[in-house]
């Protein structure tokens, strides 16, 4: 069952990433033609912006890929942090990205003036806005799927059509800004964009490296397992529940408290009974152990 649902994510993302892949090829030479033809700096930067994206989205297809084979003897336990590493990798893409957009930026505006800094024409005004329309799109539809097969990898491709939306809004702003007689503002722009995509890589980064260092899963998240345990019929109580992110996926080991007078077939029906439950309502759990300690049941009150 895992490994048909493994199948089927994989499936998706492949799918989702083939239509950024069109859509952005298409996008950055439109982008690229419209900023030389129109003298936009902003729109170039924004151009290299969507071109870094086709790049990127390959990693995501090779990293959900690998991070989706079967466990081996090598790898008892998975590949999914490897979709951990397409996600870092995704990061220094957009840091080295914003970075060199942001000092091409600063050069432009400290040896630049308003004698020689050229106004952009109509044209890059119009492929900003057709950039933040079709990229802001993109960011939903990849989001989506993402939370569908819960993928860091592809959330993270996701925030990367948003951060080039975001810097087509400071194309926009930027272009407008120099053809109304500030042509400073079009390299300023290309500044401000350099912000926007240096936050979305260091979230990227920072969300790539907890999952890679065994996170635990949020604080509502571990208790509404807590409830789940209890709910379940012959628990008395839970002494222990820890919980560990392993990629994409969750890994959970609970102690609960069973009637000590049970028998160990009783015993065994319990744990499974809270293994299957834990397992059943949270899908981003791929395996869940549970140990079972002996309680006295005197003056408790047990779970039905």
């Amino acid at each position: 069952m895992i490994h048909e649902e493994d199948s089927k994510d994989k499936k998706i993302a492949v799918r989702v990433s083939a239509v950024s892949i069109a859509v952005n090829l298409i996008l950055s030479v439109f982008k690229l033609i419209a900023g030389i033809a129109a003298y936009s700096g902003a729109m170039i930067s924004d151009a290299v912006h969507s071109a870094s994206d086709v790049f990127s989205t390959v990693i995501v297809i090779i990293g959900i890929s690998v991070s989706r084979k079967k466990s081996d003897k090598e790898h008892p336990y998975g590949h999914e942090r490897l979709e951990c590493v397409a996600s870092v990798i995704l990061a220094v893409i957009l840091f080295v990205t914003g970075a060199g957009i942001g000092i091409r930026g600063i050069q432009k505006i400290v040896s630049g003036s308003a004698e020689v800094i050229q106004v952009p024409g109509m044209l890059a005004l119009t492929a900003a806005v057709v950039s933040v329309v079709v990229k802001e799109w993109m960011y939903w539809y990849t989001r989506a799927a993402a939370k569908k097969i819960n993928s860091g990898a592809l959330m993270a491709d996701a925030w990367h059509h948003r951060s080039d939306a975001l810097s087509s809004i400071g194309s926009f702003a930027g272009i407008l800004g120099a053809r109304m007689g500030f042509p400073v503002m079009d390299p300023l722009a290309s500044v401000v964009i350099c912000v926007f995509i240096l936050k979305a890589a260091f979230n990227i980064f920072r969300d790539a490296v907890n999952k890679m260092v065994d996170k635990s899963c949020d604080e509502a998240t571990v208790q509404s397992m807590k409830n789940v345990a209890l709910n379940s019929q012959g628990v008395v109580e839970i002494d222990d529940i820890r919980t560990r992110m392993f990629g994409a996926k969750a890994y959970v080991d609970i102690e609960i408290a069973a009637d000590e007078n049970l028998t160990l077939k009783d015993s065994h029906e319990i744990a499974e009974n809270v293994h299957g439950s834990i397992e059943r309502q949270f899908p981003e759990v791929k395996h869940c152990m549970v140990h079972v300690n002996p309680a006295s049941v005197e003056g408790k009150t047990q779970c039905s």
